[in-house]
């Protein structure tokens, strides 16, 4: 569909109507986080709930609480055995992020654990002889992967929010990767679906490729080096890692093999906190995550564009062309401006000011779709759909709401020999060519370009949701949709929708370029799609979609509910 030119000329006023409404009054509806989320509850649970990807965490989880330990020690259990039990998704190799709410004083708080670029990143690396990207050097081996923080950010959770001493937190991981555990499906096929670059190195066939064949169905399966190294970050802290026996294996082994890390590059990494964003919307107030992720950001401004809208009022066809039109809009910018604060200064007042989303607002057609042409020219791919997401309330009402990382499936699929520890491939969330789309479809510009120790943009959006009676811990996987997804599951608990509810619902997703709406099978009623589909959207099935985790807290019945996503059936959320 091609609008005509008088068209495009309104457009593009209204959009600068946006900017000068700003100018006349920068006052963000987004702050650091304040009432009513940082208040001190009234009331704990007096039980606790924890939903995860994986039932060997949610279970590590529930028996660190069951010795004493709070929603933060549940946190380090569930992340560690996560590395064990699900290393497609996530892993000490890796990093997080994380939103923390601490019950006693309601302090709110958000973790960045997230890889940084070594020292000596080259962004030549990254280039074939004729400029383009070189997707090989960016996805597989240890020229592709960061600094991992999770280790460090496990650290940081015992030292500073904990209860108990951090060994006795990863003690569950330790005895799971040592005792050994049957893989789940989704485990079996990821090793299947990367046998070939798994390959490669030595050490990843040791570990993946047990008997020099992927595990089947029904085999125990032991880590016996991720478990020694688990043992050493336990009983050494941060110097158990970043130093001595564990550090020297890894960087021989990266640099044995072509990439290019030194001590220093690990001896150096830190765990940053920052204010997390938080955002009103129609009573509620949502907490998630600011930058070095793009997700909290793009979660506040499509929330501050939908806010002007009566979404209850709307028939299912009008209700999701307006939340499409507001994704399209926050993806856009999301492109063009973000990535580490700690390297790039960021709009964020205008990104998140209720005057710009209002003039955003301005540029929707209640009953067209916006061709994301008018709004600037690029292009993308497929979005990808990896990572996990774990949810944890605990008796007292502390919360924890954590996503963790290793990029792509099976991350670079490299292992540093002797330790157990794959390592990610998130040199791929750089713009390591501006304005050329990563693995997930996504572009960026110089505000997300390689720089050494820098960390790179990263989708993920852990958040909690704060209601008069009603609390969730949201989050979930999924690449570029993560934001979206977690944007869906803040709607339908605002809707009402239980634990189980958010979890299941069907989902769908824009993000700019390409222009057009990936759809759930089974998400829009024959009516509904027709409807889209006469207003000028392209929608398209896919398959499949991140595995979300929720933990809902009825402040009414003090009643706590956990759900998995149904769609991986190792999942497990568990009230206890």
């Amino acid at each position: 569909m091609k609008f005509p030119l008088n068209g495009r000329v309104t457009l593009l006023a209204l959009l600068l109507s946006a900017s000068v409404a700003y100018a006349a009054d920068s006052r963000p509806s987004v702050s650091p986080a304040a009432t009513p989320s940082s208040r001190v509850l009234a009331q704990r649970p007096g039980h606790a709930g924890i939903a995860s990807a994986n039932f060997h965490a949610t279970e590590a989880g529930l028996e660190v609480l069951a010795k004493g330990g709070n929603a933060f020690d549940a946190a380090i259990a569930v992340a560690s055995t996560l590395s064990v039990v699900e290393p497609e998704s996530s892993g000490i190799g890796g990093g997080f992020m994380a939103v923390l709410h601490r019950a006693s004083d309601g302090h709110e708080i958000f973790i960045d654990a997230r890889e940084t670029a070594p020292l000596a990143v080259d962004t030549k690396d990254y280039l074939n002889a004729d400029g383009t990207p070189n997707r090989d050097n960016a996805l597989n081996g240890p020229l592709s992967a960061g600094i991992p923080g999770e280790p460090a950010g496990l650290v940081w959770l015992a030292a500073h929010y904990g209860k108990l001493p951090l060994k006795d937190s990863l003690a569950p991981a330790i005895r799971t990767a040592r005792d050994g555990f049957e893989p789940d499906v989704r485990l079996i096929n990821s090793i299947a679906e990367r046998e070939k670059d798994i390959r490669r190195w030595p050490a990843s066939v040791s570990k993946f490729l047990p008997g020099d064949k992927p595990p089947a169905a029904g085999q125990v399966w032991r880590d016996p080096d991720q478990a020694r190294t688990l043992e050493l970050l336990g009983e050494h802290g941060a110097d158990g890692f970043y130093r001595g026996e564990t550090a020297k294996k890894i960087v021989d082994a990266v640099r044995a093999a072509g990439g290019k890390w030194t001590a220093k590059d690990l001896e150096s990494y830190q765990v940053k906190e920052r204010t997390p964003i938080t955002v009103d919307y129609h009573g509620y107030r949502v907490v998630t995550a600011p930058p070095a992720s793009s997700g909290g950001v793009a979660v506040a401004q499509i929330l501050n564009i939908l806010s002007g809208f009566d979404l209850t009022k709307l028939d299912e066809a009008h209700r999701t062309h307006l939340v499409i039109e507001a994704m399209r809009r926050a993806f856009r910018d999301h492109n063009d401006y973000l990535g580490d604060p700690d390297f790039v200064k960021m709009p964020l007042d205008m990104l998140l000011s209720p005057y710009y989303a209002a003039g955003l607002r301005q540029t929707i057609l209640l009953d067209r779709a916006t061709p994301s042409s008018m709004l600037a020219a690029s292009q993308g791919t497929d979005p990808g759909m990896h990572t996990t997401h774990f949810s944890v309330i605990d008796a007292d009402g502390n919360i924890a709401s954590i996503t963790l990382t290793v990029n792509y499936v099976l991350g670079s699929t490299f292992v540093a020999q002797g330790t157990g520890v794959l390592l990610n491939d998130e040199m791929d969330d750089f713009a390591l060519v501006p304005n050329k789309p990563n693995v997930y479809g996504l572009l960026g510009s110089a505000a997300n370009a390689p720089a050494p120790g820098k960390r790179m943009l990263s989708s993920m959006t852990p958040s909690i949701v704060f209601g008069a009676d009603r609390v969730a811990v949201i989050g979930s996987p999924g690449g570029s949709t993560i934001i979206t997804q977690v944007l869906e599951g803040i709607l339908a608990f605002i809707d009402g929708k239980d634990a189980a509810g958010i979890v299941a619902q069907k989902r769908f997703h824009h993000q700019y370029m390409p222009d057009r709406v990936d759809v759930e099978p089974g998400a829009f009623d024959p009516a509904t799609a027709a409807t889209l589909t006469q207003m000028g959207h392209t929608l398209k099935e896919r398959n499949p979609w991140g595995f979300m985790n929720v933990v809902t807290w009825d402040l009414k019945s003090n009643k706590l509910d956990a759900a998995s996503d149904p769609r991986r059936q190792s999942g497990l959320g568990r009230v206890q």
